[in-house]
């Protein structure tokens, strides 16, 4: 059961990270006429597993079944980690995902802002006013 629940909750995550609503197969969009046994596709399956399923099976199995479980980090902190490294890369549309999981994962939108701020010095004015954008989009979304 606990493993079952990892997985669905892997799933969602995935779902979130990836940018996506929860999947029509997820915990939260689950009928009844749908048995409770069945594993549903993750989003990175749904994104990318009919043309790259390893690429698919590394995102579940190893990025968010493995990497975000360690405990060395709690996931707020590699939450800022991700959002950070996503600014410094300029990458809007995952960066858009990121700082949606972020919040949820306990990150204040001030705190956002301030990291944002402090890293248009280190990765760039552009990156930060992009970053600045996505997060205004994402807060709006409450």
């Amino acid at each position: 059961m606990r493993s079952a629940m990892r997985t669905i909750r892997n799933a969602s995550v995935a779902a979130l990270l990836l940018g996506a609503a929860p999947f029509e197969g997820s915990a939260q969009a689950q009928t009844p006429a749908q048995p409770a046994t069945a594993k549903p596709p993750s989003r990175a399956q749904q994104l990318m597993g009919d043309i790259a399923p390893k690429m698919a099976e590394l995102t579940d199995n190893v990025l968010f079944g493995d990497i975000w479980e360690r405990p060395g980090l709690a996931k707020r902190d590699r939450s800022l980690i991700t959002v950070a490294a996503l600014i410094a890369l300029n990458r809007p549309e995952q960066l858009r995902s990121h700082i949606a999981l972020a919040r949820t994962n306990g990150v204040k939108e001030e705190e956002i802002v301030e990291a944002i701020t402090q890293l248009a010095f280190y990765a760039g004015w552009p990156n930060a006013i992009t970053a600045i954008g996505v997060a205004r989009d994402v807060f709006k979304q409450k």
